[in-house]
């Protein structure tokens, strides 16, 4: 089931009020409790995420009136930590004059620091156009003014039939100005990253697409194809551990690949930028989750950390997420480095443990076909890790958020082949996940790098939220158990010998302990 997003922003009226949406949505027990989620409405994109003055910023797009993807306003919130958040006012609220840019909704953009001016750049909606927009803030960024030359690109390059045109890449160019990517897609080719560049953030030349996808390499239901557009495109060098300052291959440009309305799954591509031109070497999936961790973005904190937050998407009938009053997930920051072979190594940043309670440990066991072992936590809010080693030939499973009767639960597989040097295979097993027939219920799978099959896992799951990192590969999903007893936890070999070194669970806290407002105040 893939979120189809309507092409024209409508103007609702709200449906009910302020009060009585944010209490319905706290009243859901699919609502996560620490992961970020919005007061109530609609929540997608995380946008301008920075780290400005010792303190973590997180925009997104965000619907107010109701939970459903219209008239995108952005909402705001601050970190000292990455854990714990405090809303801030709304930032940008889509324009009252039908003739502005962004009478239809404020998209998907990025903040940077103009010599100290906080800037956002973003793409304003109208009608059925959308086009570059700039807005500058406060020094505090609780307050923006739109630009008056808004839209600062006045039309897409004519040169081009594009599929689409939106959500920006911004950066200081090291010879002075600025460069910008937009995410767009050439018909009949397939997506693109158009490169721009300014002087001044206002007036924009046009340099020619970065580098362009080809739709019809491989089959469209596959994992890693790449769409006919790429939307929320994000550019970034990584070093390599141990300082290296000239590792192979060390640019990343992240994409999601969208196609005709549907949103499909987030890819990157490794390889060089420079100049005008972004060679790449190899395509990688980004989360196995596929469209379950859409439309990331990343920044650097003051740390030199390179930290990113995804948008997980809901598995449930637009109905049933606007009768639960809220639609919409931030995943848990993660710390994304990269790994020796190139590709990109990703965690839950290290703060969330800040976040563990009452915990249980195990000792090493070992697991045969038909073997279970319980002993971790049950619950429904809960932080899991456990070492592994998988002996070729062997398959084990972890099984989370079970009844008793087993009626619900959602089965974490890990399977080596017999060959040695294979990958292990990490699959999601959602098909006895939820009683209810209307929320999607589909797998989701993909390769795990190892050495001689051992396998560091770690299992975050908060209510209908669930991440999944094994070996530094992320899979994050969404379930939606029916049952109140749906919080049993088990290990359970399936075939060969797999030794569990070591295991280990904590329940998570709340994050939030105070009533939320939709229109947050200073």
């Amino acid at each position: 089931m893939n979120q189809l997003l309507p092409p024209v922003q409508e103007r609702p009226e709200p449906t009910t009020s302020p009060d009585a949406l944010v209490t319905r949505a706290e009243g859901d027990s699919h609502r996560p409790r620490f992961h970020f989620v919005s007061p109530a409405g609609w929540l997608n994109d995380p946008n301008g995420l920075s780290h400005w003055n010792g303190v973590y910023h997180l925009f997104y797009q965000y619907n107010p009136l109701k939970a459903v993807h219209s008239r995108i306003h952005w909402g705001h919130a601050t970190s000292p930590d990455l854990v714990t958040w405090t809303d801030a006012p709304v930032a940008l609220v889509p324009g009252d004059d039908a003739d502005a840019a962004d009478a239809d909704g404020c998209w998907s953009g990025v903040l940077v620091n103009d010599n100290g001016v906080p800037t956002l750049i973003y793409s304003g909606r109208r009608d059925e156009q959308e086009l570059p927009c700039v807005a500058v803030g406060s020094k505090d960024l609780t307050e923006w003014v739109v630009d008056a030359a808004n839209p600062v690109i006045s039309a897409p390059p004519a040169a081009l039939e594009l599929t689409a045109f939106r959500d920006h890449c911004v950066w200081p160019h090291p010879g002075g100005g600025w460069r910008q990517l937009i995410g767009s897609g050439i018909r009949g080719q397939g997506g693109t990253a158009l490169l721009y560049e300014s002087p001044d953030l206002r007036n924009w030349s046009y340099l020619g697409p970065l580098i362009v996808g080809d739709s019809g390499d491989r089959d469209t239901t596959a994992d890693d194809w790449t769409g006919t557009m790429w939307e929320c495109v994000d550019l970034f060098r990584l070093e390599a551990a141990g300082g290296d300052h000239e590792p192979v291959d060390p640019d990343v440009l992240v994409f999601s690949a969208w196609d005709d309305g549907v949103t499909r799954h987030t890819l990157y591509l490794t390889g060089r930028y420079s100049g005008t031109r972004f060679e790449r070497t190899a395509l990688h999936r980004l989360d196995y989750g596929g469209r379950y961790f859409y439309a990331p973005q990343s920044t650097l904190d003051a740390r030199g950390r390179r930290v990113m937050f995804g948008w997980l998407q809901e598995g449930r009938s637009d109905a049933a997420a606007e009768a639960a009053g809220w639609s919409g997930v931030m995943s848990l920051p993660r710390l994304v480095s990269r790994s020796p072979d190139g590709t990109l190594y990703q965690e839950p940043v290290p703060e969330l443990e800040t976040l563990r309670r009452e915990h249980v440990r195990l000792d090493g066991f070992v697991l045969t076909r038909g073997d279970r072992r319980a002993g971790l936590l049950p619950g429904d809010q809960f932080d899991i890790v456990a070492d592994l080693h998988l002996e070729p030939g062997s398959e084990s499973e972890l099984v989370v958020r079970a009844t008793d009767d087993g009626a619900e639960r959602t089965v974490i597989r890990l399977s080596r082949p017999d060959d040695p040097d294979a990958d292990v295979t990490l699959e999601l097993v959602r098909t006895a996940s939820s009683l209810d027939a209307t929320v999607d219920a589909t797998s989701r799978s993909g390769p795990i790098r190892h050495v001689d099959g051992q396998i560091h896992l770690r299992v975050l799951a908060d209510h209908s939220a669930l991440e999944i990192f094994a070996n530094g590969q992320p899979l994050a999903c969404r379930v939606y158990p029916t049952r109140a007893d749906a919080l049993g936890v088990e290990f359970v070999g399936i075939r060969g010998r797999v030794h569990v070194k070591e295991a280990a669970s904590w329940l998570m806290a709340d994050i939030w302990d105070a009533p939320r407002r939709l229109w947050p105040e200073r």
